[in-house]
């Protein structure tokens, strides 16, 4: 029974309404947080929790992105965009992580002012106990997006789910600050910990970027998948070549196309019997595919305008 649930997941529809779910959780995690750390901050003034609340807001700016994005992700294609409208989750992550570099770049002005003028912090028990709560509810929150992600794979998720996996960390770091600052009386660990998360936060970005880039320049799945595919087409036993595999990824949906080749004497009725049935094949490993075959008799050289970089990657 739970593996029938599982595979229902694969499904669209299914994968759909976890993505959507994904970003009302993650709206309402950003905004409880907000206001705690807020309500903390104003009575305590500590760099490291205000790292904290400024990461926060990033946040809550990175989901209300991520709410509008995963909704236009899911669109259906339409007549101005007949490859549908997966690029926007792509395009969401990237903007996140210009979110979150220029929030990263105002907490490090901060830290170095606090550097340059340190001041006792104040109020840390109330720190300590807002980050406590702060931990226990993006536990639950990450846990949850990771089940979106592994049911259905969605970058902007993924990038929500690395910031608020990061904030676990910055959290714990935050307590580790209060508490030594107030027992050992050494106000400059706040804003030195301030600033080292300031850089945390810009190598996540980064790496934000980068995957949301290989998503908005095309580039290729995998080279096992893309074995994957030509295993299955090959494994048709009146295919006899397989080559110009192309593929890349917007979003939910994944594009393949692929040449097969077939006995050059055979009726057009069957060349298009069999590639049906490859075709068919290949949605069952891939559901959320869109799949474009392209009959070839056997033994007809074609011109390729871009040939591969090796045999593994025709």
């Amino acid at each position: 029974m739970a593996q029938d649930a599982t595979l229902s997941l694969s499904e669209p529809p299914a994968a759909h309404r976890l993505r959507v779910r994904a970003t009302y959780a993650s709206l309402a995690v950003a905004a409880v947080l907000i206001a705690a750390k807020l309500v903390v901050w104003i009575s305590t003034d500590s760099v490291a929790l205000l790292s904290s609340l400024v990461d926060s807001f990033v946040d809550a700016a990175a989901s209300l992105v991520n709410f509008f994005a995963v909704r236009q992700a899911i669109v259906p294609a339409d007549r101005e965009h007949r490859f549908g409208h997966g690029k926007a989750e792509p395009l969401a992550a990237l903007g996140q992580s210009a979110f979150l570099i220029g929030s990263a770049i105002l907490l490090m002005f901060e830290a170095v002012r606090r550097l340059v003028s340190p001041a006792p912090v104040e109020g840390a028990a109330a720190g300590i106990a807002v980050m406590v709560f702060a931990i226990a509810v993006t536990l639950g929150l990450v846990a949850y997006q990771r089940h979106v992600i592994r049911h259905t794979g969605s970058i902007a998720v993924g990038a929500d789910e690395l910031h608020y996996r990061s904030d676990l960390i910055l959290n714990l770091g935050v307590i580790a600050t209060l508490m030594l600052g107030s027992t050992l009386h050494l106000p400059i660990l706040d804003p030195l910990f301030g600033g080292a998360v300031g850089l945390w936060i810009i190598y996540g970005a980064v790496r934000i970027a980068r995957l949301s880039l290989v998503q908005l320049m095309d580039r290729e799945m995998p080279d096992t998948e893309r074995a994957r595919v030509r295993a299955i087409a090959e494994g048709h036993p009146e295919v006899t070549a397989v080559h110009d595999i192309r593929t890349r990824i917007a979003g939910p949906t994944t594009f393949i196309q692929l040449h097969i080749e077939m006995d050059g004497g055979m009726n057009l009725l069957r060349a298009h019997e069999i590639s049906d049935a490859v075709e068919a094949q290949i949605q069952a490993a891939f559901p959320q595919a869109e799949i474009l075959i392209h009959e070839d008799p056997a033994g007809i050289e074609e011109r390729v305008a871009f040939p591969p970089r090796t045999a593994a990657r025709s």
